[in-house]
Protein backbone atom coordinates (compact mmCIF):
# COMPACT_ATOMS: atom_id res chain seq x y z
CA UNK A 1 0.00 0.00 0.00
CA UNK A 2 1.66 2.79 -1.16
CA UNK A 3 0.31 6.60 0.73
CA UNK A 4 -0.58 9.57 -2.10
CA UNK A 5 0.50 13.12 -1.76
CA UNK A 6 -1.48 15.93 -3.96
CA UNK A 7 -0.75 19.66 -4.18
CA UNK A 8 -3.51 21.75 -3.64
CA UNK A 9 -3.67 25.43 -4.16
CA UNK A 10 -6.67 27.63 -2.88
CA UNK A 11 -7.85 31.29 -2.46
CA UNK A 12 -6.31 33.10 1.07
CA UNK A 13 -7.78 35.53 3.00
CA UNK A 14 -5.84 38.23 1.87
CA UNK A 15 -6.64 37.08 -2.30
CA UNK A 16 -3.78 35.42 -3.14
CA UNK A 17 -3.41 31.84 -3.74
CA UNK A 18 -2.00 29.78 -1.22
CA UNK A 19 -0.09 26.52 -1.58
CA UNK A 20 -0.61 23.28 -0.12
CA UNK A 21 0.04 19.59 0.49
CA UNK A 22 -2.30 17.07 1.33
CA UNK A 23 -1.19 13.47 2.24
CA UNK A 24 -3.51 10.80 1.56
CA UNK A 25 -3.44 7.39 3.06
CA UNK A 26 -3.22 3.99 1.83
CA UNK A 27 -6.42 3.02 1.49
CA UNK A 28 -10.30 5.25 2.60
CA UNK A 29 -9.27 7.94 4.84
CA UNK A 30 -10.86 7.31 8.33
CA UNK A 31 -10.81 10.95 9.01
CA UNK A 32 -9.52 14.72 8.00
CA UNK A 33 -6.51 16.89 9.92
CA UNK A 34 -5.34 20.09 9.28
CA UNK A 35 -1.81 21.54 10.42
CA UNK A 36 -0.49 24.93 10.79
CA UNK A 37 3.23 25.21 11.34
CA UNK A 38 5.42 28.01 13.15
CA UNK A 39 6.00 31.98 12.26
CA UNK A 40 7.66 32.51 9.50
CA UNK A 41 7.93 28.71 8.77
CA UNK A 42 6.47 26.43 5.58
CA UNK A 43 4.35 23.55 5.69
CA UNK A 44 8.17 21.54 4.61
CA UNK A 45 9.62 21.73 7.99
CA UNK A 46 10.41 18.20 9.18
CA UNK A 47 7.88 17.94 12.41
CA UNK A 48 4.90 18.32 9.73
CA UNK A 49 6.32 15.68 7.19
CA UNK A 50 6.65 13.26 10.40
CA UNK A 51 3.18 14.09 12.06
CA UNK A 52 1.33 13.94 8.32
CA UNK A 53 3.28 10.37 7.80
CA UNK A 54 1.97 9.03 10.83
CA UNK A 55 -1.15 9.91 10.76
CA UNK A 56 -1.91 8.72 7.62
CA UNK A 57 -0.39 5.56 8.84
CA UNK A 58 -3.59 5.42 11.19
CA UNK A 59 -5.63 6.43 7.58
CA UNK A 60 -6.28 10.14 8.88
CA UNK A 61 -5.41 12.25 5.80
CA UNK A 62 -3.41 15.51 6.40
CA UNK A 63 -4.22 19.01 4.58
CA UNK A 64 -0.95 21.26 5.43
CA UNK A 65 -0.07 24.78 3.50
CA UNK A 66 1.78 28.47 3.57
CA UNK A 67 0.28 30.93 5.30
CA UNK A 68 0.23 34.00 2.64
CA UNK A 69 3.78 35.32 1.80
CA UNK A 70 5.08 32.25 3.12
CA UNK A 71 6.80 28.93 1.61
CA UNK A 72 5.59 28.52 -1.81
CA UNK A 73 2.34 30.38 -1.30
CA UNK A 74 2.01 34.02 -2.81
CA UNK A 75 1.02 37.22 -1.35
CA UNK A 76 3.16 39.42 1.27
CA UNK A 77 3.91 38.53 4.35
CA UNK A 78 3.90 42.33 5.34
CA UNK A 79 0.07 42.70 5.15
CA UNK A 80 -0.58 40.16 7.31
CA UNK A 81 -1.18 39.12 10.90
CA UNK A 82 -2.75 36.71 13.63
CA UNK A 83 -6.27 37.69 12.03
CA UNK A 84 -5.41 37.02 8.56
CA UNK A 85 -3.89 33.48 9.54
CA UNK A 86 -7.03 32.36 11.23
CA UNK A 87 -8.76 33.52 8.23
CA UNK A 88 -6.43 31.15 5.85
CA UNK A 89 -7.03 28.36 8.26
CA UNK A 90 -10.77 28.75 8.02
CA UNK A 91 -10.64 29.00 4.37
CA UNK A 92 -7.99 25.37 4.57
CA UNK A 93 -10.70 24.01 6.11
CA UNK A 94 -13.45 24.80 3.92
CA UNK A 95 -11.27 23.36 1.21
CA UNK A 96 -11.15 20.60 2.84
CA UNK A 97 -15.17 19.99 3.82
CA UNK A 98 -15.74 21.13 -0.21
CA UNK A 99 -13.65 18.32 -1.67
CA UNK A 100 -13.41 15.10 0.57
CA UNK A 101 -14.72 16.19 4.57
CA UNK A 102 -14.09 18.66 7.18
CA UNK A 103 -11.17 18.83 9.27
CA UNK A 104 -12.06 16.78 12.79
CA UNK A 105 -8.30 17.26 14.14
CA UNK A 106 -6.41 20.29 14.25
CA UNK A 107 -2.79 20.56 14.97
CA UNK A 108 -0.45 23.28 15.22
CA UNK A 109 3.13 23.66 15.56
CA UNK A 110 4.14 27.07 17.77
CA UNK A 111 2.36 29.82 17.08
CA UNK A 112 0.32 27.28 14.78
CA UNK A 113 -0.71 26.05 17.27
CA UNK A 114 -2.30 29.23 19.37
CA UNK A 115 -4.23 29.68 15.75
CA UNK A 116 -5.66 26.31 16.23
CA UNK A 117 -6.84 27.12 19.63
CA UNK A 118 -7.87 30.59 18.73
CA UNK A 119 -9.72 29.07 15.18
CA UNK A 120 -11.02 25.77 16.53
CA UNK A 121 -15.00 27.29 17.82
CA UNK A 122 -15.27 28.22 14.42
CA UNK A 123 -15.15 25.00 12.96
CA UNK A 124 -18.11 22.51 14.53
CA UNK A 125 -16.37 19.43 12.99
CA UNK A 126 -13.64 19.25 15.16
CA UNK A 127 -13.57 17.10 17.83
CA UNK A 128 -9.48 17.40 18.72
CA UNK A 129 -6.74 19.51 18.79
CA UNK A 130 -3.20 19.22 19.37
CA UNK A 131 -0.58 21.65 19.87
CA UNK A 132 3.27 21.22 19.91
CA UNK A 133 5.26 24.17 21.43
CA UNK A 134 2.82 27.03 21.51
CA UNK A 135 2.54 30.11 23.04
CA UNK A 136 -0.34 31.10 25.52
CA UNK A 137 -0.04 34.22 24.89
CA UNK A 138 0.37 35.39 20.92
CA UNK A 139 2.07 38.58 21.92
CA UNK A 140 5.01 36.48 22.92
CA UNK A 141 5.96 36.13 19.42
CA UNK A 142 7.44 40.29 19.84
CA UNK A 143 10.11 38.70 21.62
CA UNK A 144 11.54 37.62 18.08
CA UNK A 145 11.41 40.76 17.03
CA UNK A 146 13.85 42.66 19.30
CA UNK A 147 15.55 45.54 19.15
CA UNK A 148 13.79 46.67 16.59
CA UNK A 149 10.67 46.63 18.19
CA UNK A 150 10.45 49.79 19.52
CA UNK A 151 11.37 50.99 16.04
CA UNK A 152 7.88 49.38 15.01
CA UNK A 153 6.01 50.85 17.57
CA UNK A 154 7.43 54.30 16.84
CA UNK A 155 7.84 54.37 12.83
CA UNK A 156 5.06 51.86 12.10
CA UNK A 157 6.96 49.10 10.36
CA UNK A 158 10.97 47.74 10.23
CA UNK A 159 12.65 45.25 9.08
CA UNK A 160 13.23 41.89 11.72
CA UNK A 161 15.85 39.29 11.35
CA UNK A 162 14.09 36.22 12.14
CA UNK A 163 16.15 32.78 11.98
CA UNK A 164 18.78 34.20 9.36
CA UNK A 165 15.48 35.75 7.23
CA UNK A 166 14.35 39.30 7.00
CA UNK A 167 10.59 40.06 7.02
CA UNK A 168 9.03 43.67 7.30
CA UNK A 169 6.71 44.00 10.32
CA UNK A 170 3.78 46.55 10.76
CA UNK A 171 2.68 48.06 14.23
CA UNK A 172 -0.67 46.65 13.05
CA UNK A 173 0.50 43.33 13.54
CA UNK A 174 1.79 44.16 16.82
CA UNK A 175 -1.49 45.17 17.71
CA UNK A 176 -3.51 42.30 16.08
CA UNK A 177 -1.38 39.65 18.53
CA UNK A 178 -2.12 41.65 21.31
CA UNK A 179 -6.18 41.74 21.02
CA UNK A 180 -5.85 37.82 20.83
CA UNK A 181 -6.06 35.96 23.84
CA UNK A 182 -5.64 32.20 23.97
CA UNK A 183 -6.31 31.50 26.87
CA UNK A 184 -9.45 32.64 26.91
CA UNK A 185 -9.99 30.66 23.77
CA UNK A 186 -8.97 27.10 25.02
CA UNK A 187 -11.01 27.39 27.82
CA UNK A 188 -14.34 28.18 25.19
CA UNK A 189 -12.60 24.81 23.50
CA UNK A 190 -14.97 22.20 22.52
CA UNK A 191 -12.89 19.36 21.82
CA UNK A 192 -10.06 17.56 23.28
CA UNK A 193 -7.08 18.99 23.73
CA UNK A 194 -3.41 17.84 23.77
CA UNK A 195 -0.78 19.90 24.47
CA UNK A 196 3.15 18.66 24.16
CA UNK A 197 5.97 20.81 24.95
CA UNK A 198 9.96 20.52 25.26
CA UNK A 199 10.92 21.08 28.76
CA UNK A 200 14.04 22.78 27.99
CA UNK A 201 12.44 25.03 24.89
CA UNK A 202 14.27 28.18 24.69
CA UNK A 203 12.12 29.77 22.23
CA UNK A 204 8.73 29.07 23.76
CA UNK A 205 8.86 28.29 27.67
CA UNK A 206 7.76 25.68 28.72
CA UNK A 207 5.34 28.02 31.32
CA UNK A 208 3.03 28.55 28.26
CA UNK A 209 1.91 24.94 28.42
CA UNK A 210 0.90 24.97 32.18
CA UNK A 211 -0.57 28.11 30.73
CA UNK A 212 -2.61 26.68 28.30
CA UNK A 213 -3.44 23.40 30.10
CA UNK A 214 -4.64 25.09 33.19
CA UNK A 215 -7.16 27.30 31.05
CA UNK A 216 -8.90 24.69 28.70
CA UNK A 217 -11.41 22.13 30.17
CA UNK A 218 -11.23 18.10 29.96
CA UNK A 219 -10.46 16.10 28.11
CA UNK A 220 -7.61 17.96 28.19
CA UNK A 221 -3.93 15.86 28.05
CA UNK A 222 0.17 17.14 28.39
CA UNK A 223 3.30 15.43 26.46
CA UNK A 224 6.63 16.11 27.19
CA UNK A 225 8.69 16.52 24.63
CA UNK A 226 12.04 15.53 27.03
CA UNK A 227 15.00 16.69 24.81
CA UNK A 228 13.19 18.31 22.01
CA UNK A 229 14.00 20.91 20.61
CA UNK A 230 11.56 23.97 19.82
CA UNK A 231 11.55 22.88 15.85
CA UNK A 232 11.71 18.91 16.75
CA UNK A 233 14.29 18.85 14.37
CA UNK A 234 15.41 15.40 15.54
CA UNK A 235 14.05 12.86 13.52
CA UNK A 236 13.04 10.80 16.89
CA UNK A 237 11.47 13.81 18.76
CA UNK A 238 8.97 14.40 15.66
CA UNK A 239 8.50 10.81 15.07
CA UNK A 240 7.58 10.67 18.64
CA UNK A 241 5.63 13.61 18.90
CA UNK A 242 3.89 12.04 15.52
CA UNK A 243 3.00 8.94 17.16
CA UNK A 244 1.51 10.07 20.27
CA UNK A 245 -0.84 12.84 18.22
CA UNK A 246 -1.94 10.02 16.54
CA UNK A 247 -2.38 7.53 19.02
CA UNK A 248 -4.17 9.81 21.25
CA UNK A 249 -6.32 11.21 18.30
CA UNK A 250 -8.10 8.42 17.46
CA UNK A 251 -10.17 8.11 21.00
CA UNK A 252 -11.99 11.54 20.00
CA UNK A 253 -11.80 10.97 16.21
CA UNK A 254 -15.29 9.50 14.52
CA UNK A 255 -14.39 7.25 11.25
CA UNK A 256 -16.58 8.82 8.34
CA UNK A 257 -15.76 6.35 6.07
CA UNK A 258 -16.39 2.58 8.10
CA UNK A 259 -16.05 -0.28 5.98
CA UNK A 260 -18.80 -3.02 6.24
CA UNK A 261 -18.03 -6.10 8.52
CA UNK A 262 -15.61 -8.79 6.73
CA UNK A 263 -17.88 -11.56 5.56
CA UNK A 264 -17.56 -14.98 7.33
CA UNK A 265 -15.82 -17.57 5.44
CA UNK A 266 -19.07 -19.35 3.96
CA UNK A 267 -16.64 -20.56 1.24
CA UNK A 268 -13.34 -21.72 0.51
CA UNK A 269 -12.95 -18.40 -1.46
CA UNK A 270 -15.60 -15.44 -0.49
CA UNK A 271 -14.82 -11.95 -1.49
CA UNK A 272 -16.97 -8.70 -0.64
CA UNK A 273 -17.23 -5.07 -1.10
CA UNK A 274 -15.86 -2.72 2.08
CA UNK A 275 -18.35 -0.28 0.99
CA UNK A 276 -15.02 2.20 0.53
CA UNK A 277 -14.46 3.51 -2.90
CA UNK A 278 -15.16 1.51 -6.46
CA UNK A 279 -13.16 -1.75 -6.28
CA UNK A 280 -12.06 -2.13 -2.35
CA UNK A 281 -13.05 -5.67 -1.29
CA UNK A 282 -12.55 -7.86 1.43
CA UNK A 283 -11.07 -11.46 0.72
CA UNK A 284 -11.58 -14.05 2.91
CA UNK A 285 -9.75 -17.44 2.34
CA UNK A 286 -10.20 -19.96 5.56
CA UNK A 287 -9.13 -17.92 8.33
CA UNK A 288 -7.43 -15.33 6.21
CA UNK A 289 -8.43 -11.90 5.59
CA UNK A 290 -6.73 -9.56 3.40
CA UNK A 291 -7.74 -6.30 0.99
CA UNK A 292 -8.03 -6.64 -3.09
CA UNK A 293 -8.13 -3.05 -4.74
CA UNK A 294 -6.95 -1.25 -7.54
CA UNK A 295 -4.37 0.91 -8.70
CA UNK A 296 -4.65 4.97 -8.00
CA UNK A 297 -4.62 5.31 -11.39
CA UNK A 298 -7.50 3.56 -12.32
CA UNK A 299 -9.41 4.92 -9.46
CA UNK A 300 -8.39 2.35 -6.56
CA UNK A 301 -6.82 3.36 -3.45
CA UNK A 302 -4.17 1.00 -3.92
CA UNK A 303 -4.79 -0.51 -0.11
CA UNK A 304 -4.59 -4.27 -1.82
CA UNK A 305 -3.62 -5.86 -4.56
CA UNK A 306 -5.25 -6.28 -7.74
CA UNK A 307 -7.21 -9.15 -9.09
CA UNK A 308 -4.34 -9.85 -11.42
CA UNK A 309 -1.24 -9.52 -9.15
CA UNK A 310 -3.32 -12.27 -7.07
CA UNK A 311 -3.76 -14.35 -10.18
CA UNK A 312 -0.18 -13.71 -10.48
CA UNK A 313 0.59 -14.28 -7.12
CA UNK A 314 -1.06 -17.78 -7.65
CA UNK A 315 1.01 -18.49 -10.63
CA UNK A 316 4.41 -17.66 -8.53
CA UNK A 317 3.56 -19.64 -5.53
CA UNK A 318 2.45 -22.41 -6.89
CA UNK A 319 5.53 -22.59 -9.07
CA UNK A 320 7.56 -22.28 -5.82
CA UNK A 321 6.14 -24.80 -3.68
CA UNK A 322 6.17 -27.42 -7.26
CA UNK A 323 9.99 -27.28 -7.63
CA UNK A 324 10.54 -27.66 -4.06
CA UNK A 325 8.62 -30.45 -3.44
CA UNK A 326 10.47 -31.86 -6.91
CA UNK A 327 13.77 -30.65 -5.74
CA UNK A 328 13.28 -32.44 -2.05
CA UNK A 329 12.28 -35.79 -3.57
CA UNK A 330 15.11 -35.65 -5.91
CA UNK A 331 17.66 -34.76 -3.51
CA UNK A 332 18.43 -31.93 -5.31
CA UNK A 333 20.82 -28.64 -3.99
CA UNK A 334 18.27 -26.22 -4.30
CA UNK A 335 18.61 -23.90 -1.53
CA UNK A 336 15.89 -20.84 -2.42
CA UNK A 337 13.49 -20.15 -5.37
CA UNK A 338 12.16 -16.94 -6.16
CA UNK A 339 9.45 -16.47 -8.63
CA UNK A 340 8.94 -13.08 -10.21
CA UNK A 341 5.58 -12.52 -12.39
CA UNK A 342 4.43 -9.98 -14.38
CA UNK A 343 1.19 -9.98 -16.45
CA UNK A 344 0.43 -7.95 -19.55
CA UNK A 345 -2.39 -8.23 -22.47
CA UNK A 346 -0.38 -8.73 -25.82
CA UNK A 347 -1.72 -9.29 -29.54
CA UNK A 348 -2.25 -12.73 -30.39
CA UNK A 349 -0.20 -14.34 -32.97
CA UNK A 350 -3.23 -16.10 -34.77
CA UNK A 351 -5.05 -13.12 -36.46
CA UNK A 352 -7.92 -15.73 -37.97
CA UNK A 353 -9.89 -14.79 -35.39
CA UNK A 354 -9.87 -10.92 -35.33
CA UNK A 355 -12.94 -8.91 -35.27
CA UNK A 356 -13.12 -6.41 -37.51
CA UNK A 357 -9.78 -5.67 -38.37
CA UNK A 358 -8.78 -5.50 -34.21
CA UNK A 359 -5.84 -7.99 -33.52
CA UNK A 360 -7.36 -10.07 -30.58
CA UNK A 361 -5.24 -9.92 -26.94
CA UNK A 362 -4.36 -12.76 -25.07
CA UNK A 363 -2.91 -12.82 -21.73
CA UNK A 364 0.70 -12.95 -21.05
CA UNK A 365 2.49 -13.60 -17.63
CA UNK A 366 6.06 -13.39 -17.95
CA UNK A 367 7.46 -15.92 -15.08
CA UNK A 368 11.38 -15.49 -14.04
CA UNK A 369 12.11 -17.92 -11.49
CA UNK A 370 15.87 -17.36 -9.50
CA UNK A 371 17.50 -20.72 -8.13
CA UNK A 372 19.73 -20.85 -5.65
CA UNK A 373 22.18 -23.79 -5.10
CA UNK A 374 25.07 -25.71 -6.33
CA UNK A 375 22.82 -26.84 -9.61
CA UNK A 376 24.56 -28.52 -12.76
CA UNK A 377 22.85 -27.13 -15.91
CA UNK A 378 21.11 -31.12 -16.24
CA UNK A 379 19.24 -30.31 -12.55
CA UNK A 380 18.43 -26.54 -13.63
CA UNK A 381 16.85 -27.64 -16.66
CA UNK A 382 14.26 -30.04 -15.15
CA UNK A 383 13.40 -27.51 -12.99
CA UNK A 384 12.67 -25.38 -15.83
CA UNK A 385 10.24 -28.39 -17.22
CA UNK A 386 8.68 -28.31 -13.90
CA UNK A 387 7.76 -25.29 -13.66
CA UNK A 388 5.41 -25.99 -16.56
CA UNK A 389 3.66 -28.68 -14.63
CA UNK A 390 2.65 -26.45 -11.61
CA UNK A 391 -1.36 -26.70 -11.15
CA UNK A 392 -1.89 -23.46 -11.47
CA UNK A 393 -0.20 -23.23 -14.99
CA UNK A 394 -1.89 -25.74 -15.76
CA UNK A 395 -5.08 -24.30 -15.40
CA UNK A 396 -4.53 -20.98 -17.16
CA UNK A 397 -3.03 -22.56 -20.14
CA UNK A 398 -5.52 -25.28 -20.10
CA UNK A 399 -9.54 -25.23 -20.61
CA UNK A 400 -11.65 -23.73 -18.08
CA UNK A 401 -14.96 -23.42 -17.36
CA UNK A 402 -16.68 -21.10 -14.42
CA UNK A 403 -20.35 -21.95 -13.71
CA UNK A 404 -21.75 -18.67 -11.40
CA UNK A 405 -25.30 -18.62 -9.95
CA UNK A 406 -26.49 -15.09 -9.07
CA UNK A 407 -28.25 -15.28 -5.75
CA UNK A 408 -30.45 -12.33 -3.58
CA UNK A 409 -28.76 -11.42 -0.47
CA UNK A 410 -30.56 -9.46 2.44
Amino acid sequence: MTRTRQQVTFTGSLGTPLAGRLDLPAGPPHAFALFAHCFTCSKDIVAAGRIAAELNGHGIGVLRFDFTGLGSSEGDFTNTDFSSNLDDLRLAAGWLREHHAAPQLLIGHSLGGAAMIAVAADLPEVRAVATLGAPADVAHITRLFGPQLPVIEQQGRAMVDIAGRCFTIRREMLDDLSAHSIEERAGQLHAALLVAHAPADNIVGIDNAARIYAAARHPKSFLALDGADHLLTRPDDAIYAARMIACWSERFLIDEHPAAPSPSASAPVVVAETGQGTFLNHVVVGDHRFLADEPVDVGGFDAGPSPYDLLGAALGACTSMTLRLYADRKGLPLDRVTVEVSHAKTHAQDCDACVEGAAPLVDHFQRRIVVAGDLDDDQRAALLRIADKCPVHRTLEGTTHISTTLVQGP
